[in-house]
């Protein structure tokens, strides 16, 4: 399977194909309304708002499964995001990106590219101290570790970049605009 071949919900409740973005870019990012990262819709927001027509789209999927950082309904988190961050890019249901509950996309983005670690600074080391104690083994398995991980997939729906929340928004945004 490619990744044109999956579909997620949007907050309205209506399928959303992948075959909906052949021939664009896609960032594909779990968010949460309460995280630490929550300021990357910011970052994300300024990304689509210059790309989106030269072909980016953000593909924003909510998820509650890291701390319960995103509680609220679809409508509330979308209510938030617009009021402090003024996203424009859809939003798709709250779903799960691990265990048996994720998301098919979820577990072929995984699939294509594992976690290779959180990189260097205290952000980075924060989290990895943090996850020690939820996952021993988390640095051999490719779940997302946190809110706010970031998928890239090329004009030919490959994936070709995965970036953790502790990422540099800017080298995020060189490397999607590199590759537009």
């Amino acid at each position: 399977m490619s990744f044109y071949d999956y579909s997620v919900t949007d907050a309205q409740g209506n399928e959303v194909s992948m075959e909906t973005f052949r021939g664009k870019v896609v960032l594909v990012v779990n968010t949460a309304t309460g995280c630490g990262f929550t300021p990357h819709y910011k970052d994300i927001e300024a990304m689509y708002e210059k790309l989106h027509d030269k072909g980016l789209e953000i593909l924003d999927i909510p998820c509650n499964q890291f701390a319960g950082q995103t509680p609220g309904t679809d409508e509330e988190i979308h209510e938030f995001c617009t009021l402090h961050y003024n996203t424009m890019f859809p939003q798709m249901k709250k779903s799960d990106v691990n265990g048996e509950g994720a998301l098919p996309l979820y577990q072929y983005l995984k699939s294509q590219k594992g976690f290779e670690g959180f990189g260097k600074g205290p952000a980075a080391l924060a989290m990895g101290v943090m996850l020690k104690k939820i996952d021993k083994d988390y640095k051999n398995n490719p779940d997302i570790k946190w809110n706010f991980t970031k998928f890239v997939v090329d004009r030919e729906g490959n994936v070709v970049a995965r970036f953790e929340p502790t990422a540099d928004m800017k080298k995020v945004a060189e490397f999607v605009e590199g590759i537009m």
